[in-house]
């Protein structure tokens, strides 16, 4: 039996997240269908991680086993004919047996996008945070900057998912603007429900001057998820990096702003 990883991007604002839920439109669920549809019969497609409602991804890798022999080439382009304009697949290739999606992932990278300005740009609706009140990007980036290193970041995380620890490590967090556009991106070795979002809302916090950016040290180190910021809206994110590095199964994918 093969087992075969697909990367695929996805404009997330008709689905409720990525995993399976009962009688609800998923991500999972729609690539499952056609991979069923191509390969001939039912599987069971991993993914990368647990995009939430209405969350982006400019790259995602998952990956499923199967008997049939279509060639990897052709199998984007298979997938694609079964799938909503919504989801693509942009490439594929056979990894090793024990190759999975989450488990063999290293690190991800996510980007949140502000779109700053006192005016309203239709085009950015479920795809950015519409924040009419001027805003400091160094501020946020200094802000951001505290966040780099193994913490515990239960203070920013909204319990919905079990885990055995709280703990991750965050690797890079910057901030930029572009014109009337700005950005956060977070590279960690995982991330917590709502973990991103949370940061983000604690950095918009600090712009905001609510909170000072030395504060947010102590914010984490108390645990308290009511003294860091909100959990920002989810049209906002974009999965844009994951990272893969066990021998032959070492890859990276990367789709940024």
């Amino acid at each position: 039996m093969r087992n075969l990883a697909v990367f695929l991007i996805y404009e997330g604002t008709a689905y409720h997240g990525w995993q399976i839920q009962q009688g609800l439109p998923t991500v999972q669920e729609t690539l499952a269908k056609a991979v069923a549809d191509v390969v001939g019969g039912p599987v069971h497609v991993a993914g990368c991680g647990r995009t939430d409602a209405g969350v982006h991804a400019r790259c995602y890798c998952a990956n499923f086993r199967t008997d049939s022999r279509i060639p990897v080439d052709r199998l984007p382009y298979a997938l694609n004919t079964h799938l909503p304009p919504d989801i693509v697949v942009t490439g594929a290739r056979e990894v090793s047996e024990n190759f999975n999606a989450v488990g063999s992932c290293v690190k991800k990278e996510y980007t949140y996008m502000i779109y700053n300005s006192r005016v309203r740009d239709p085009f950015y609706v479920n795809r950015a945070w519409f924040y009419p009140r001027h805003l400091d990007e160094n501020i946020m980036a200094e802000a951001a900057a505290q966040f780099v290193g193994t913490h515990d970041f239960a203070a920013v995380r909204s319990v919905g998912t079990d885990v055995k620890s709280t703990v991750r490590t965050v690797y890079a967090y910057d901030v930029w603007r572009e014109a009337e556009r700005i950005y956060l991106r977070v590279s960690a070795n995982g991330f917590l429900y709502n973990m991103a979002r949370a940061m983000a809302g604690t950095v918009v916090y600090a712009a905001e001057g609510k909170i000072a950016p030395k504060d947010i040290g102590a914010i984490l180190d108390s645990g308290n998820r009511t003294a860091a910021g909100p959990t920002v809206p989810a049209g906002g994110l974009y999965m844009t990096g994951v990272w893969y590095d066990k021998g032959q199964d070492g890859f990276f994918l990367n789709n940024g702003f």
